[in-house]
């Protein structure tokens, strides 16, 4: 059994935001391999799909983006997972609007719903697909910036790049991050 958690904001305002580029990953998920409705369940949206034969949990943690640890360990603890079961998809202010990278594991790069998953597990040895949104413009908050919607232009990019996420976290799901890696990185420049 794995576990996909996609990282945004619960809420209709933060629909289509650039922070929520996690969850929108995590949907298509789900309507890409049938998954089942979701129910609320670890204080977030749990929905199960098979991937390559494989039992895949996806989650979506409503506790927003800073305290999306507490809902990744409920759900780790009660199916019992390991770290190595787990991958986190999120966006990433380093990266260019729609790049994709998948890392087998490593720092939060400042990404708050990151650095919490690393407080509740108390590790860095778990997968994370980060897909990028860029720098904002010159004298914008960074907050103001995540917290925004993405503009048409963008909004294209983003389409391809949650295709190409849900290729990169099936390969992970089906022959583990090193084969989803060499295969997804490459194709995203990254």
């Amino acid at each position: 059994m794995k576990l996909v958690v996609g990282l945004g904001n619960p809420g209709r305002k933060y629909d289509q935001t650039r922070h929520n580029i996690g969850f929108m990953v995590a949907d298509a998920l789900v309507r890409r391999y049938v998954g089942s409705p979701p129910t609320t369940k670890f204080e977030g949206e749990i929905s199960e799909c098979r991937i390559e034969n494989e039992k895949v949990l996806v989650l979506c943690p409503h506790t927003y983006m800073n305290a999306s640890g507490q809902s990744v360990r409920k759900t780790m603890d009660f199916y019992k997972l390991s770290p190595e079961d787990i991958l986190v998809i999120c966006d990433d202010l380093n990266l260019e609007t729609g790049r994709v990278r998948l890392r087998r594991s490593g720092s939060a790069g400042g990404q708050k719903g990151l650095v919490d998953i690393i407080r509740h597990l108390g590790s860095e040895q778990w997968a994370r697909l980060k897909i990028g949104i860029g720098r904002p413009p010159a004298k914008w908050q960074v907050s103001d910036y995540v917290l925004g919607k993405f503009d048409k232009t963008e909004l294209e990019e983003m389409e391809h790049a949650v295709v190409h996420s849900c290729d990169a976290t099936a390969c992970w799901v089906a022959n583990g991050v090193t084969e989803a890696m060499n295969r997804y990185n490459a194709a995203s420049g990254a």
